[in-house]
Order: structure tokens, then sequence, then C-alpha cells
């Protein structure tokens, strides 16, 4: 009698690991917190260790839908604690790698994800994103194949409008120069030139450190906003350009310390956006130069 010996179970914890940058990459994009993504997927690879894993047909899909799943749960309780977060709130960036993607990466589209309700945004990130199909959305995420179907469509038109057009990031770069330039030297109306007519600031210090608590609107009202920030930060704050969201951006440290960074949404050259994250708490993953 000829014995066929099954095939040995991968390590439960290798498998896991070889799946970390795709379930972090959803994580992430989900919640827009790096430290929350990491707080999911601590959870979700203690379920996946009391899994029967010799029963398992697809590591991939039940880590995905163990993670999408948690994100969900945790997009609930993050919206009530948002209520009553002072000021705005962005995204947390993350310092990335040459190989990252802009496109599903960028502050301006993390931004944009926060339109979308819990649901929309899972199912909307699986389509498009990771591309999987609405047949394994729907089991992902325990709903039906319909269901999944009118989320993504119904995401897809409250982002359509707004969605930043594919990057161009060598051009992103030089604005970026032209911008630190500008402000270094308080040429207003250099930096006027290179603003949209809409332009946005966005600042969250999360009432942790000092910044205007509401957007500001407007070439000329963002461009003053930027000269006299310049102006306060002075000597003390040394900028350092770092990859951010799968672009260059600006950090800022003082005393050694990151204090601020600065991301920007271009289109066509022009600045839409000018992102301000100084929340202590969501710039500790930029301490290192290292990316995540």
């Amino acid at each position: 009698m000829i014995v066929v010996e099954a095939e040995p179970v991968p390590a439960p914890l290798a498998v896991f690991e070889e799946h970390r940058g795709l379930l972090h990459g959803i994580a992430y994009r989900m919640l827009g917190s790096a430290a929350d993504a990491e707080d999911v997927l601590q959870e979700a690879r203690l379920r996946w260790l009391a899994v029967a894993h010799a029963e398992v047909a697809s590591p991939r899909a039940l880590l995905v839908t163990i993670v999408s799943r948690l994100c969900l749960d945790q997009l609930g309780s993050a919206r009530v604690r948002r209520e009553t977060y002072v000021g705005e709130w962005l995204p947390e960036p993350v310092a990335t790698g040459p190989d990252a993607d802009p496109d599903t990466l960028s502050m301006a589209f993390m931004v944009l994800l926060e339109r979308l309700a819990p649901a929309e945004r899972a199912a909307f990130l699986l389509a498009e994103v990771f591309d999987y199909s609405h047949a394994e959305v729907a089991a992902i995420l325990g709903k039906s194949e319909e269901a999944c179907r009118q989320l993504a469509a119904r995401a897809r038109r409250h982002v359509k409008d707004a969605r930043p057009r594919p990057v161009d990031r060598e051009a992103h770069a030089r604005t970026l120069g032209a911008f630190m330039a500008a402000c270094a030297s308080g040429d207003l109306r250099a930096l006027e030139r290179m603003l949209a007519a809409d332009v946005v600031a966005r600042a969250d210090s999360g009432g942790h450190a000092r910044a205007a608590r509401r957007p500001v609107h407007g070439a000329e009202r963002v461009a003053r906003l930027l000269v006299g920030l310049a102006r306060k930060g002075g000597a003390a704050a040394v900028p350092e350009l770092r990859e951010l969201n799968g672009l260059p951006a600006l950090v800022l440290r003082e005393g050694g310390a990151v204090t601020t960074a600065i991301l920007l949404d271009v289109d066509d050259g022009q600045i839409r956006a000018v992102y301000f994250v100084r929340n202590p708490d969501k710039l500790i993953g930029l301490a290192g130069g290292a990316p995540a």
C-alpha cells in the first residue's frame, strides 16, 4: 500500500507574517491611523493563531476577512472619538519606501476616504484598490454580493469628482521645492501663484500643539498663513525632506524631535491643499528615518 503523506501545514506565524504587508495596507487605508492599524493586526494575529489551520482553504482570504471586519468594528468607535476631537482630524502620515503607490496612499486620497461610511469605505477599498471581485468582497464583509456592489457604486459616486488624478512624482517634487523656497524667503506673491484659487490649508494638532482649528481657504489667506508660520518657526525649525504616503513631503524638527509633517495635494502644478499634522501622537512613527 502506498502511503501519501499530507503536506505539512505552514507555521501559522510564518503565514501571518507573509501577509502582513497586505493586511497593514488594508487596515491603514480603512482606519487612517498606523497606530490603530497595528492594534488591529495584533488582534488579528491572536484570532488567526486560534484557528484550526489545517481546515483553512485560503489563509490569505481568511486573514483579509478577519482584518476587514475588525476594521469595521474599529471605525464605529473611531467616529465616536472624533466627535470630541479638538480641531481638525487628519489621517496619520506614514513614512514610505520607493514601491509605495501614491495614487491610493496620498494624504489627499486618505482624506477623501473620510467621506465614506465604514461599509462603503471597506467595499470601495477592497474592490477598487485591492482588486477583489464583488463576490469576494461579499464573502469578506459577510454581506450579499448585490449589497457590496451597491456599496462600492455609492462610494464611487461620493468620490468621483474629488478623487485626485494620477500623481506625477517628479512634478510633485518640483512643486514642493518651489513651495519650500517661497515659504523660506517669505515670497507672498510666489506662493499665491502656485496655490489654486480654492486651495485649503488644514491642520491637525489634537489640541496638543498650536494650530488653526478650522480650515483656511483661498490662495491669499493660505499664502499669508504660510509666510506667517515660516517667520514664527524661524531657525528653531529644521526642515527635512521625507517620503510620506508615497510622495515627497516636509518634516520639521525642533530640538531633534519631529513637530510637524507638511503634505501637499498637487494637481497640474498647482497646490490644491496643504496638510499640517502637528498632533505628537501621529508623529511618533516619523521619529526615525526608515519607511513603515
